[in-house]
């Protein structure tokens, strides 16, 4: 597939070096030399140093013949632009970060489609409504819904006091009402089979429904855990405008931001409800004039992945449940989840997970990448004579890797398992390790 991406900045060159690991034919195109200096010679891309608002920059990245042009720039009106170029000359599919939430309201799809814009990203908005799904559940670390919620994923950190450790998960029950479909234990990506057992430590994603949340709560040794009331937010940036739109009513928020002219400016784009206080967030002496030992949330989104990380960690010593950092720096994830910080939220990854969608063949509705683990999710629309239709899912082999977590047939969700039979129409939701989805979507079409 030749994908074009305008933009070297960390969503850009993030995107670039992920798809490049899958043999794509991936150019990168950026005025700046030093953006593109950034980049490892060892990824198999080509770069261009032209502008993507130019026919002749654009031509000579191939956007005429591209499969998938895709503008991350800093600058929403120059994505948009670029993406209405590279339509003009030829490309198949186009994708624009944005940074305005009216452009995602669906009165103004076709307007953006006529003009030669496919699909808008906004990854504060989806970073956004992540932060406030985990807190809905202050004990899980992610949480995502699939097919409008029918099925549910949770992201669950198991301690000493969970059900289910230490017992082969055939010996769990065939009757248990939800299916485990990762474990990351010390940085390694588990797709579990029966043999596997799980260990106090380890971060397992469990598929169910709604109807069975306080039963995995149970079993998961949660029930102690308070639930989310009282939120401090650090940091001022888009994503907490956002967060704080999308808070429900009965959340309690203050946004601690140092910088004045931000704290001014978040009073008009935040609710009364909200309390924007002026001072540094990393401060103990202000964090515990503000109540932080009765706040049960914490959530750092400065533009400092290394401070959002310590602060998150300070909140944990005055006994907060729930902490989120936002971390940018993908070399840093793996450290957070070792430090146990609680739940990370990284744009790129974000972005990743919506390009993903836009690269696919089959008819995929959602695309996740999963923060912590080197694993993807993604829910398959089954069309009609495919191959997974073919056989009971334990006869299909399906590749290492690879595990079906649920499916919606009729609007009912099932837990599947190796007897299951799925269906043309069926809604499927896979799992695997990372770079797999390309190689499974076979399987749907």
């Amino acid at each position: 597939m030749k994908i074009v991406i305008a933009g070297a900045g960390n969503v850009g060159i993030h995107l670039a070096k992920l798809l490049a690991g899958e043999n794509q034919d991936i150019t990168l195109i950026d005025e700046s030399e030093h953006k593109l200096s950034r980049l490892d010679s060892s990824f198999d891309l080509l770069t261009i140093q032209e502008s993507p608002l130019s026919f002749h920059g654009l031509k000579e990245a191939g956007a005429d013949s591209a499969d998938l042009f895709v503008a991350v720039t800093p600058d929403e009106s120059r994505n948009l632009m670029s993406c209405q170029l590279a339509h003009y000359l030829g490309a198949k599919k186009t994708v624009a970060r944005i940074d305005n939430y009216e452009y995602l309201q669906p009165k103004h799809k076709e307007f953006f489609t006529d003009m030669g814009v496919n699909s808008l990203i906004y990854p504060e908005m989806l970073a956004a409504k992540d932060i406030v799904d985990g807190m809905k559940l202050s004990w899980i670390r992610q949480w995502w819904e699939f097919a409008g919620g029918a099925l549910v994923m949770m992201g669950i950190k198991l301690r000493d006091n969970a059900q289910i450790l230490d017992k082969p998960l055939s010996q769990l029950g065939k009757e248990r009402p939800y299916h485990i479909v990762a474990i990351l234990r010390e940085g390694e990506t588990i797709i579990p089979s029966g043999s596997d057992t799980i260990q106090a430590g380890d971060l397992v994603y469990f598929m169910t429904m709604k109807k069975h949340i306080p039963h995995i709560r149970k079993i998961a040794g949660k029930e102690e855990l308070p639930d989310v009331r009282d939120v401090i937010i650090m940091g001022g940036s888009r994503i907490a405008v956002r967060t704080a739109k999308l808070m429900p009513d009965y959340m309690n928020l203050k946004i601690i931001e140092s910088d004045l002219d931000k704290c001014n400016r978040l009073t008009e784009l935040c609710d009364d409800r909200v309390m924007i206080i002026n001072g540094d967030g990393r401060d103990p002496s202000l964090l515990m004039s503000e109540g932080i030992q009765h706040t049960e949330a914490f959530v750092a989104l400065t533009d400092n992945s290394e401070t959002n990380i310590l602060a998150c960690l300070a909140a944990k010593r005055f006994g907060v449940t729930k902490t989120i950092a936002e971390v940018e720096n993908i070399d840093y994830i793996n450290m957070a989840e070792k430090l146990d910080i609680g739940t990370v939220i990284n744009k790129k990854k974000i972005a990743a997970s919506h390009i993903y969608q836009m690269m696919l063949d089959a008819d995929v509705t959602n695309v996740k990448c999963l923060t912590f683990a080197n694993a993807d999710v993604a829910e398959f629309n089954v069309m009609p004579g495919a191959k997974i239709t073919r056989n009971l899912i334990k006869d299909i082999s399906l590749p290492r890797g690879v595990t079906i977590g649920g499916l919606i047939r009729d609007k009912e969700a099932i837990l599947v398992t190796g007897d299951t039979q799925i269906q043309e129409g069926d809604h499927v939701v896979v799992f695997c390790l990372e770079g797999m989805i390309k190689t499974i979507e076979k399987y749907f079409n």
